[in-house]
């Protein structure tokens, strides 16, 4: 497998630190509100790229923070009269159900910031120890220029960062371009022990303190937006790097942006949607489709078209399913004939270029376009005549749920008493059709289209399939 490393900035073979292992971060949300569109990509890109190493036999230790201490979140709790301890778990709780719609699974460790000072409190002390931090009136701060390896992210020397960064005016830094590790505690705000006085750890320094404590001083794949290489990511190196004297991360993957309707999300724009507001519309598995579709580094635009062309692609699949799971009531249980080993190897083609498109850069587009292949050979060479062999129609059927699972996605479940409910109307109208009782059969039928319940009368019976 070939990974896209945002520090070399070219595709490089991936090789674990630990064969058949992988140690894998991914930055997590700030846990003050509903989570976007924007933050839904980077969980739902690097929940595939943790289910693809797993499918290719990797045992994979993925953790992904919550960030439960933050101005944003004093700010929130404060408008709204309650502790920011009661927020974060108020949001925390909403994610775990917005992600579990989309398919996200949860990561082996979700760690929160607030549950880990002692071990920022060690990284802060550390660094201090290492001269590379330093304390004014109880907040620390990182000396950044004396990292000599600062920018090597974002591939911009430190005076190009500084020039184009924006800088709070501190008049008790040492350099404009420090950053704070802790912070002094102001009145009304959550505040720790620590060798510096009561505070509360700055952004940057929990993920450092986190991969740390759960993964070790270095790691095989860090991951996250675009939007944190600068200066979170960067911040992470140097800190991580300073403290522990080892490369922090092996490969850093970063998604694209997301635009809406061509333009950048804002709520300034009105065009700022959370995954609850875009679920009222359309399915989660939509979204995580829509996705999926384009490349993860790729810029995308959201938009109604784009996702109603989602919504259409992911019918598609959904009713070759079922068209072959109703083949497979009627299945020769014999071995599979000449036309059926030619279908078989072409199955075989598809996986592999699914598998090859996954392993160039975790390419999803192609990955779904070689599952599209699948659908495309069923539809066009399984037969509606009954006379298909149950290992055919058992392969095709099992193929696009194993390479979905791997995305995430074709999981979609009709529960047994819902079918029940609609097998006995059919039943009923089969018995009305045999006494040529048109009238009832009828009814019948269209009791079935006001439930988006679709009949066809094929050769092997009567087969019935949800309008999407």
């Amino acid at each position: 497998m070939k990974i896209y490393n945002t520090m070399t900035r070219e595709k490089q073979e991936f090789v674990p630190i630990t064969p058949g292992e992988v140690k894998m971060y991914s930055c997590g949300p700030t846990v003050y509100d509903y989570f976007h569109i924007g933050n839904a990509r980077p969980f739902i890109i690097f929940d595939t790229m943790r289910r693809y190493l797993e499918y290719c036999g990797y045992k994979v230790t993925f953790i992904q923070n919550f960030t439960d201490i933050d101005d944003k979140m004093i700010n929130r709790a404060k408008k709204e009269g309650i502790t920011v301890k009661e927020l974060g778990e108020r949001f925390i709780a909403e994610y775990y159900k917005d992600a579990e719609a989309l398919g996200i699974k949860k990561a082996t460790i979700h760690p929160k910031a607030t549950e880990n000072i002692d071990a920022i409190i060690d990284v802060v002390k550390k660094l201090e120890d290492n001269g590379y931090a330093y304390n004014v009136n109880g907040n620390v701060y990182f000396r950044t220029k004396k990292f000599k390896d600062y920018g090597k992210l974002s591939h911009q020397p430190l005076e190009e960062l500084e020039a184009g960064a924006r800088i709070d005016v501190n008049d008790e830094k040492e350099d404009p371009m420090d950053f704070a590790l802790w912070k002094a505690q102001k009145e009304g705000e959550p505040a720790w022990e620590s060798p510096w006085g009561m505070g509360r750890p700055g952004w940057h320094i929990e993920c450092s303190a986190m991969v740390n404590k759960f993964l070790g001083p270095t790691i095989d794949i860090h991951s996250g937006g675009k939007d944190l290489i600068f200066p979170h990511h960067e911040n992470e190196i140097a800190q991580s790097e300073c403290a522990n004297n080892a490369e922090f991360a092996h490969y850093w993957m970063h998604n694209g942006y997301i635009n809406i309707n061509n333009q950048k999300m804002s709520k300034s724009l009105g065009n700022f949607f959370t995954i609850r507001d875009i679920t009222k519309k359309y399915k989660p598995e939509v979204i995580r489709f829509f996705m999926l579709s384009a490349h993860y580094r790729s810029p995308v635009n959201f938009s109604d078209e784009l996702m109603q062309q989602a919504e259409s692609a992911l019918t598609r699949v959904y009713t070759c399913l079922d068209n072959v799971k109703f083949l497979m009531q009627q299945a020769k249980d014999r071995e599979m004939n000449d036309s059926e080993l030619i279908i078989s190897a072409e199955l075989d083609k598809s996986k592999q270029r699914f598998i090859d498109s996954m392993d160039d850069d975790l390419n999803t587009a192609d990955a779904l376009s070689a599952i599209f292949d699948i659908v495309s050979t069923a539809n066009k060479e399984l037969s509606e005549k009954g006379d298909n062999s149950k290992e055919i129609l058992d392969k095709t059927y099992n193929l696009i749920h194993e390479l979905g699972d791997v995305l995430g996605l074709f999981a979609e479940k009709k529960t047994d008493s819902i079918d029940d409910k609609i097998e006995q109307l059919i039943e009923k109208r089969n018995v009305a059709r045999a006494n040529k009782n048109w009238a009832e059969a009828d009814r019948i039928r269209d009791e079935l289209k006001a439930r988006n319940i679709e009949l066809k009368d094929t050769p092997m019976g009567v087969k019935w399939s949800y309008i999407k």
